[in-house]
């Protein structure tokens, strides 16, 4: 059986648990908080960070791979294409959340919702909210073209990756645009057990 590794509240956990409830594939997830789990998720993962899935012998970190990996694994088609173009405009936009949207969220997010001593510079907190309500008007300019999905027609490990993040945007308390085609997707993904379950991390 699958072993996942990390505490659920992860935004980046949540991606493997909800995928894994579209892909209906047994887990066993441990949430890593029994003395000495540190030292473990260490000896797996050099940078000590969650995810990380077990598969066999086969040790695996960093969350959009692990998505990757087991949307291939399972051959579902539908989530990861087989066709190069179509994968590609999977994935642009998985690697976007990863690298453009996730690093412009980070100061706003420790600020407002962890409340961490290292980021309480009030002009790099604006700077970001300001960053990451431009970027997720990009998204809804994408989602208004598709009229669906984020890459397209079909709901995708896209929709999974930045679902979670769409919700780690709705539930940050600051101002934001009103933004209508990511408000239409949301509800859609809202259809969605998985999404109910892990997108928006239980709450109901």
């Amino acid at each position: 059986m699958l072993t996942l590794l990390g505490k659920p509240t992860s935004i980046n956990v949540r991606k493997v648990l909800w995928l894994c409830e579209e892909l209906a594939l047994p887990l066993l997830h441990d949430p890593l908080d029994a003395p000495g789990d540190g030292a473990r998720l260490r000896a797996l993962n050099p940078n000590g960070l969650v995810p990380v899935l077990i598969d066999g012998d086969a040790v695996l970190w960093e969350s959009n791979t692990i998505c990757r990996y087991l949307a291939a694994r399972e051959q579902r088609h539908d989530l990861l294409p087989a066709d190069p173009l179509a994968r590609a405009r999977v994935e642009q936009w998985m690697d976007w959340q990863a690298t453009e949207l996730n690093t412009t969220w980070r100061p706003a997010f420790m600020a407002l919702v962890r409340r961490s001593p290292a980021y309480q510079d009030a002009a790099a907190t604006e700077a970001s909210i300001a960053g990451w309500n431009r970027l997720m008007t990009l998204l809804d300019a994408q989602l208004a073209h598709t009229a669906a999905y984020v890459a397209g027609s079909d709901f995708t490990l896209a929709d999974i990756v930045l679902g979670l993040s769409a919700n780690r945007w709705l539930m940050t308390p600051m101002a934001r645009p009103d933004l209508p085609a990511v408000a239409a997707w949301v509800a859609r993904l809202e259809t969605r057990a998985g999404y109910r379950a892990h997108g928006r991390n239980g709450v109901p």
